[in-house]
């Protein structure tokens, strides 16, 4: 084996009720639904290969979404139990009141996301988003990034065309000629990058004030009655990554890991390893600091949630933000995984 790397609706309580329902229901038989999307994470080979099945003993329904908001619907309905996904719609959802929790910290902002300006709109910096057409995926990280930009710049949104679209639909109007910058990640990032600019990476927008991440979260419910399942599903998380960060080599363009990326997410195996260089990991050692998982309502990604809820609140874009958001993050399925190792 070759392993060596985003609007939820509000959930009523009857969709709470079956959600609750339908994970036990998949707990009793060892199933479970997951939800993914079109990041290069090298765990995603594991996705390509099986690897995650064979592993936990679990029947694992890999489904693949659009963006994280997707994911978080489709929790709220219980046809999923497990999802990555990223801070901004995690926000949202929490704030709302889904029951979920973050197991394991993906990613943190890189330079995988990035805000994009066409060649020829006269943007050259931040200050000139005014009055230009700009797009991003509803209620993202990239969205949320989006937003801080223009509040950091002194832009209020009626002072710039700001449209929330899928990122197929980015593409198609950035062909089109219809918008002059967007923040997207892959493969939308490398595709419109062919006739534009990287104005501000993930990681920039991250160090003026705006920081994200993206995570590996699980309903209260099957957190609570598939322990193990988690933990197993974490340390075959850090054993990708750590193939990735300790041999660069073995995911390069012409590797099968690269070339296993390509089939189940697209582009190129050159575009899943361009890609792959600019995520930033959180190792499994790290994973409970209290900078990250660790420390609960101290901890990086509570403050991070926090933050964003406040941020999108300001933007009317939720209606409330909670106390605290310590409840929504474990440290028990990293503490478990850091132990089998």
């Amino acid at each position: 084996m070759t392993f060596t790397r985003r609007s939820l609706l509000g959930a009523s309580a009857l969709l709470a009720s079956v959600a609750l329902a339908g994970t036990a229901a998949l707990a009793d038989g060892k199933k479970v639904v997951v939800g993914y999307q079109t990041d290069a994470l090298p765990s995603s080979v594991a996705i390509a290969n099986g690897d995650f099945a064979k592993t936990t003993g679990y029947d694992i329904d890999f489904r693949r979404f659009n963006s994280g908001a997707e994911i978080f619907a489709a929790i709220a309905s219980g046809d999923v139990q497990v999802g990555y996904v990223g801070s901004s719609p995690f926000a949202a959802a929490a704030s709302r009141g889904l029951e979920v929790k973050a197991f394991y910290l993906a990613t943190t902002s890189g330079t995988d996301e990035a805000l994009i300006v066409r060649n020829g709109s006269g943007i050259e910096k931040p200050s000139d988003l005014r009055g230009k057409r700009l797009a991003a995926a509803p209620v993202s990280t990239d969205h949320y990034q989006l937003l801080s930009v223009l509040k950091q710049e002194g832009i209020a949104e009626k002072d710039a065309q700001v449209f929330a679209l899928p990122q197929a639909d980015i593409v198609a109007g950035w062909n089109r000629g219809d918008i002059d910058a967007a923040f997207v990640w892959d493969p939308a990032l490398t595709e419109i990058k062919k006739t534009g600019k990287v104005l501000l990476t993930s990681k920039q927008v991250a160090d003026r004030g705006a920081p994200t991440f993206s995570a590996w979260v699980a309903t209260n419910a099957f957190a609570k009655d598939n322990p193990k399942f988690l933990a197993q599903f974490a340390n075959v998380v850090s054993k990708y990554t750590a193939s990735y960060i300790n041999d660069k080599a073995a995911w390069g363009p012409d590797s099968d890991n690269a070339k296993a990326l390509a089939k189940l997410l697209g582009g190129t195996p050159q575009d899943q390893a361009s890609a792959l260089t600019n995520i930033s990991f959180v190792p499994l050692n790290q994973q409970a600091a209290d900078a990250w998982l660790g420390g609960g309502d101290r901890s990086g990604v509570a403050q991070v949630l926090k933050a964003t809820s406040e941020f999108l609140k300001d933007q009317k874009k939720i209606t409330s933000v909670l106390p605290s958001y310590g409840a929504f993050v474990t440290t028990e399925a990293v503490d478990a995984a850091q132990q089998t190792n």
